[in-house]
């Protein structure tokens, strides 16, 4: 059985930021689609190894009683001014894969949750893992803090963090940041600021890294150059020149 969302990976994202796709008849609600999200990832959590799940939302519940997390700092919307004013968010290890059948292994033992456009992302010829194992420093903006208000396409984005020295993630990015990421609180959205992957339709993706209360998941969202973003949609972005070897890493700590 598919653990992921429906068709609408994609539309329960732009339900998620205010929009609907237009390729799609409107009366699409955030309350449906919310529904279809989460009665598939609770039937997702039955079939789930219960040894090896992380990704469930009982597992997000079982850590976050576990152990104290201090909130969230209050975001910022106040635009940045280059590379260097924008935190070190999250490092995270890329390369540990031999192929994708062992990286979507992994994510099947661990429950997390893949829907359809995103599981189709990930066996598309253009989907690469990394040969050697390295260590990645990203970093987590909002597209206001990228200095946009309202709303902004995908072309802007992209080339407002380069222009500030930001650099797209390989697309490795985000199943591997699934996997790390298991604190992730309810209701956060982590766009991969990626180089688009197209399906076997032709419909350009790019992924996103999410929880949506039913469990930590990994959906498509849509990746054409014009699609339009809130303002408060987040990205996740490399900050050149911050892959490692481990072992040089380990150094450096």
């Amino acid at each position: 059985m598919d653990i992921g969302a429906t068709r609408a990976d994609m539309d329960y994202i732009a339900l998620q930021q205010g929009r609907a796709r237009p390729d799609r008849p409107a009366p699409w609600r955030i309350g449906s689609a919310l529904a279809i999200l989460l009665v598939v990832n609770l039937f997702s959590l039955i079939s789930v190894d219960r040894a090896e799940a992380q990704c469930t939302a009982q597992d997000g519940l079982r850590r976050q009683l576990a152990v104290k997390v201090d909130p969230p700092a209050p975001r910022s919307e106040i635009p940045v001014s280059s590379a260097a004013d924008v935190l070190a968010w999250k490092t995270i290890r890329i390369g540990t894969f031999t192929d994708t059948f062992a990286l979507r292994s992994a994510m099947s033992a661990m429950g997390c949750g893949v829907g359809n456009a995103a599981d189709e992302i990930l066996a598309r010829p253009a989907f690469t893992l990394s040969r050697k194992k390295a260590e990645v420093e990203l970093v987590a903006v909002s597209v206001a803090e990228l200095g946009f208000q309202g709303e902004a396409s995908l072309r802007e984005i992209y080339a407002r963090a380069q222009q500030l020295g930001l650099a797209l993630a390989p697309a490795e990015i985000a199943p591997q940041l699934r996997l790390q990421y298991l604190d992730q609180p309810i209701g956060e959205f982590l766009t991969i600021g990626m180089e688009p992957i197209g399906t076997w339709a032709g419909e350009a993706v790019v992924l996103t890294v999410a929880n949506g209360g039913a469990g930590l998941i990994l959906i498509g969202q849509d990746g054409r150059e014009d699609a339009q973003i809130s303002a408060i949609s987040r990205f996740v972005f490399v900050r050149p020149g911050s892959s490692m070897a481990p072992e040089t890493a380990a150094m450096a700590r």
